[in-house]
């Protein structure tokens, strides 16, 4: 890491004995990998996509999980960075198979790269894995691959898919109307 923020405010009331000494503790380090991501995730919904970079790497650095090295996957999509962000997924499947985030996101990024194909795997391996709270996304961006690859009964039904695991889901109602649309 080549520079690093300033320290954010929940770490000014320590003294450096203090740090060192929660530092040296699994769960002290874990401690403060989580206050790291938080802060990583507030400079990126921010727009601060560098100070965020530097948040998660030192969230990682701290106490790898799967979920900070998808964020900064993320981050790094954003960056327009779409093979680091899925190197930064591959890590995360590595750290949790469980996490369904990253295999979704690696989708995504295939996607949004015309890799249709590569696509599918990933995906059909986010609506499975045990650990994903938001299923919806890999059903509704694999039906975005099979209305690409011109399958629009599939990319209905996956549509549908992703409204039933989530009403109000609006991108999967607005791709669900237009695909109806277009087919009338």
């Amino acid at each position: 890491m080549s520079s690093t923020p300033p320290d954010p405010e929940w770490l000014a009331g320590l003294d450096r004995a203090e740090l060192e000494a929660i530092q040296e503790s699994p769960e002290g380090r874990r401690l403060l990998a989580a206050a790291w991501f938080k802060e990583a995730y507030r400079h990126q919904m921010r727009g601060d996509l560098k100070s965020a970079e530097q948040c998660y790497l030192r969230s990682i650095e701290l106490s790898p999980t799967a979920e900070a090295y998808t964020f900064l996957g993320w981050t790094y999509s954003f960056m327009g960075q779409v093979e680091l962000a899925i190197d930064q997924c591959k890590l995360a499947i590595a750290t949790d198979p469980e996490f369904g985030n990253p295999y979704n996101d690696i989708g995504a990024y295939l996607i949004e790269q015309g890799e249709y194909e590569e696509a599918i795997p990933w995906l059909e391996q986010a609506m499975t894995a045990p650990r994903y709270e938001a299923r919806h996304y890999p059903y509704f961006n694999l039906g975005r691959v099979q209305e690409a690859l011109g399958d629009w009964e599939a990319a209905l039904q996956l549509y549908r898919q992703a409204l039933q695991l989530d009403p109000e889901y609006k991108l999967a109602h607005r791709r669900l109307l237009q695909l109806q649309a277009r087919l009338n």
